[in-house]
């Protein structure tokens, strides 16, 4: 019995400290190594102020700026409290709040489709991207608020775009910090 309990002893403090320090510090290392800034929490600097992540939402409500898709986290992009709604599909609760944000953005944009992307929240709450359909509805009130040419948004939307992951996965899609933040760089030809 006492040499069961020695060698149960010995494998656990032996994979507690595989499994439980030398793997995670390897990868941690690995990471910092091979992909420093995705390990780091992609962030986001405006020169050397963090402004935000890559991979997470933020809410830009100004008409100046291109608008996230809608959170369902905590108090509205609350990394803290991330989560979607949790409502099923025929939710009178979600059904609600879906016909209100439509109507919201049909009285700016009379006649035009709607994204699906700007009235539905993401499971996370907190989805960075909006698809190029979202994008581009967006543009003139962009282009209006900022003067400038509707080309001139259009133009910043294809540049920072990305394409769909190993050209397979997801959608194309423009990350909303990335594109506010080229808008608020751009500089208009005189």
């Amino acid at each position: 019995m006492l040499n069961e309990l020695r060698s149960s002893l010995g494998l656990l403090t032996f994979f507690s400290l595989l499994t439980g320090i030398a793997y995670p510090l390897l990868m941690t290392r690995a990471g910092q190594t091979l992909f420093p800034h995705h390990a780091n929490g992609s962030l986001v600097k405006s020169g050397d102020v963090i402004v935000g992540s890559e991979l997470i939402g933020q809410n830009f409500a100004d008409d100046k700026y291109f608008h996230p898709r809608p959170s369902a986290a905590g108090n509205g992009y609350d990394a803290a409290n991330t989560s979607g709604s949790n409502l099923a599909p025929t939710s009178k609760d979600l059904i609600q709040t879906i016909e209100a944000r439509t109507a919201n953005l049909r009285a700016t944009k009379e006649g035009r489709a709607i994204p699906i992307d700007l009235v539905t929240s993401s499971g996370s709450g907190l989805d960075p991207d909006i698809s190029i359909a979202s994008a581009q509805f967006q543009v003139a009130r962009v282009a209006e608020a900022r003067n400038l040419s509707v080309p001139q948004v259009e133009k910043l939307i294809a540049e920072n775009t990305t394409s769909r992951t190993l050209g397979v996965f997801g959608e194309n899609r423009v990350n909303v910090l990335k594109l506010n933040q080229a808008l608020d760089a751009f500089v208009p030809p005189q």
